[in-house]
């Protein structure tokens, strides 16, 4: 029987060598996020917000023509914390 992630890890990597990790609970939830709004601007330099949902108060803002790619990664419940 086939193991359900219990969130998704994704690594943004941007221009400059920059790397980032925000977390999505679902994969429905961040190919929300990747086509309602990171892909339709990809070529603009405007800021959109990256969704980061596990820390109070913080926000993310990224210009989607800088983000060379994307890695996404599922996180079981029993998966060694990397931190």
């Amino acid at each position: 029987m086939p193991r359900t992630p219990s969130e998704f890890s994704v690594h943004i990597m941007m221009e400059g060598g920059h790397r980032e990790e925000v977390r999505f609970p679902t994969i429905q939830e961040f190919q929300k996020w990747y086509s309602g709004e990171l892909m339709p601007k990809a070529a603009s330099e405007d800021f959109i917000s990256v969704p980061i949902k596990n820390i109070q108060g913080e926000y993310m803002v990224v210009r989607p023509a800088r983000v060379i790619s994307l890695r996404v990664e599922p996180l079981f419940a029993g998966s060694v914390d990397r931190y």
